[in-house]
């Protein structure tokens, strides 16, 4: 085969995704032997656009499936039918998905059926619980078992998938996340929130929105937050809203009113750096801040029973905290009161890469390519 004729298919569908393949999409377009499409689902609408933009990132194909209140199932079956007839038109040698939405599910099943080799970036996170988080843990796990190429961030990730006995090369190659974050961070972005002084008070970042912490969960975290505010009159929250209604409406209705509480539109990922620069620690249940926030010598408390980056935790980086109001208000004041403590935390050694995975996962796809 003509090495000129090699072609590979980005596809992503959410913000995280275009963020952590904006600087895979970027060192493969400087790659002159691959013709490179970005394929866009659209799960997501606008978070997507405002990231693509950043990086200067445009889609070849917009699937465009994103609609109101649609369903998993909805996602899936619309993301599958509409590759299948994109793989049709351009005949990619090679798929590259990310982590564990469902786009990435149904793109590495329709790469399977169409017998092309599948490329996983971020392959090997577990929590061991199908349901924790849901659904993702099912997706990065059905992922495993048709992906080709595992390009693992973590040497736990490559121990998970070798316990899971995958087909394919692993690959160590670091977090793609660190690349993009490193790349936005170096030029010093703003976070501008009206009435916030970032110099004047401690400000915490928060951001909750996954679905095991719908309903009473959602309410305890809430509860923990007012603790804090109570006990701590120098400190302000910060918290971006998810644009879903289920946890959007029960954050507005509980601090909505607040006195230091800076309820914002989900920030773009320029801003989110900012933020994440700026803020004294984080709290959160995104997966994603427990990679970047390190980076930037910033504590996480994590809303959750489980991760499935368990390195950032055994690294001291990350702290599991969960959703039980009096745990949160406990940990909290731990870093906001004791300065040894929350500088063990900020110094600690990010787990999670150097800022050159993407330059890595390319390197790989170049040499699959020369055997061919």
């Amino acid at each position: 085969m003509n090495q000129s004729s090699f072609s590979v298919c980005v596809i992503l569908g959410t913000r995280p995704e275009a963020i952590k393949l904006a600087t895979v999409i970027e060192e493969l377009r400087h790659t002159p032997e691959i013709k490179t499409y970005v394929v866009l689902t659209g799960q997501h609408r606008e978070m997507v656009d405002e990231v693509m933009t950043l990086f200067a990132i445009t889609a070849d194909h917009d699937l465009d499936i994103m609609k109101p209140k649609q369903t998993l199932t909805e996602i899936t079956c619309n993301s599958l039918q509409g590759l299948e007839k994109i793989f049709a038109e351009l005949q990619p040698d090679f798929v590259v998905v990310q982590g564990d939405t469902s786009t990435a599910f149904a793109a590495s099943l329709a790469a399977f059926y169409n017998k092309i080799p599948v490329g996983h970036v971020e392959a090997g996170l577990r929590t061991n619980n199908l349901f924790n988080p849901f659904p993702e843990e099912a997706n990065r796990r059905l992922i495993s078992q048709i992906a080709q190429f595992h390009f693992a961030p973590t040497e736990l990730a490559v121990k998970n998938l070798e316990k899971s006995g995958v087909v394919g090369e692993i690959h160590q190659t670091g977090n793609t996340v660190i690349d993009a974050l490193l790349k936005v961070a170096n030029n010093n972005p703003e976070c501008q929130v009206p009435q916030l002084n970032w110099h004047h008070h401690r400000v915490l970042l928060a951001t909750v929105h996954r679905r095991e912490n719908w309903g009473a969960p959602l309410q305890n975290i809430l509860q923990g937050f007012h603790s804090i505010l109570d006990s701590f009159p120098d400190t302000v929250l910060l918290l971006p809203l998810h644009r879903n209604p289920l946890v959007r409406e029960p954050i507005q209705e509980s601090l909505g009113q607040r006195d230091r509480v800076f309820l914002t539109e989900p920030l773009n990922y320029k801003e989110l750096v900012g933020a994440i620069a700026r803020c004294y620690f984080l709290l959160t249940d995104s997966g994603g801040l427990q990679e970047e926030a390190p980076s930037l010598g910033k504590p996480v408390l994590v809303l959750r029973d489980n991760t499935e980056r368990p390195e950032a935790v055994t690294a001291g980086t990350a702290k599991l905290i969960g959703t039980n109001p009096d745990n949160i208000f406990v940990n909290a004041k731990k870093l906001l009161e004791d300065d040894h403590a929350y500088r063990q935390m900020a110094n600690a050694i990010n787990p999670f890469g150097d800022g050159l995975a993407s330059r890595r996962i390319v390197k790989i796809i170049q040499k699959y390519f020369q055997r061919l």
